[in-house]
């Protein structure tokens, strides 16, 4: 089968990486991951991934326990540059080209973000992986990730997550949840369904950006995304067609 979509950002939280451990990087939850970006950049597809930090420091959290925001918020950008790193490691130990471009500078350690840099290494097959947010306090990786994803032309968001899809409350609460299996930004924000900040809701809704949340813990699921099968949940802006 071919794959639907040919340019795909994934979202992944720091707790991705964590495992059952739940803090810092689980090598085992790290091969699975750097597994299911091969497997997908196998079918052909160009990867782009925005990480977050939280496994690592959370700058809200820094700040609730005193801190000043942006100094939080810097500290929880360096944590994502550590897993971006670790990450990229972990794609090139399976043979693929793959970089790491910062939103702040971090020296040697990754090239600072460029777009048109980071498309000239998309078009030539390596897996580029963002780091730092959108390099700027307030803001959080996930409106990072829609914003990446429309600048480097993405044609799906893909929002990986330990869920398989948007609930109408939290199933890890309330085991009679309902899970959608079709929504529209516009409906969310109704709602007020908590599957990305405001900043990034509206960011995808005012530029047609679809985006797909699933369960990341499920072998194969961002596989099935890029070939079209239904999976977790699709929003949509309104009017938009649905691949």
């Amino acid at each position: 089968m071919e794959p639907v979509f040919g340019r795909v950002l994934i979202k992944l939280s720091g707790e991705a990486l964590a495992g059952e451990q739940q803090t810092g990087i689980d090598p085992g939850m790290l091969g699975e991951v750097a597994d299911q970006v091969a497997e997908i950049h196998g079918l052909g597809v160009q990867v782009a991934l925005v990480l977050g930090g939280g496994n690592i420091f959370r700058g809200l959290k820094g700040s609730a326990a005193g801190m000043e925001r942006p100094t939080a918020d810097a500290m929880g950008m360096l944590a994502t540059v550590i897993n971006c790193l670790a990450l990229e490691d972990a794609l090139r130990q399976r043979g693929m080209g793959a970089r790491t471009y910062s939103a702040m500078p971090v020296g040697a350690a990754a090239r600072v973000y460029a777009r048109r840099e980071a498309l000239e290494s998309l078009e030539a097959g390596e897996v580029v992986l963002l780091a730092a947010g959108t390099g700027n306090p307030y803001f959080t990786t996930d409106t990072a990730a829609a914003l990446r994803a429309l600048e480097l032309g993405a044609e799906v968001l893909v929002k990986a997550t330990k869920v398989d899809g948007i609930y109408d409350s939290d199933p890890e609460q309330n085991p009679n949840a309902t899970r959608f299996d079709r929504l529209t930004y516009s409906e969310i924000l109704a709602q007020q369904l908590g599957v990305m900040d405001l900043t990034a809701v509206t960011l995808c809704r005012e530029n047609g950006l679809p985006l797909q949340v699933c369960n990341l813990k499920v072998a194969g699921n961002i596989r099935r995304v890029m070939l079209g099968e239904d999976v977790g949940t699709r929003v949509m802006a309104e009017g938009s067609e649905q691949k």
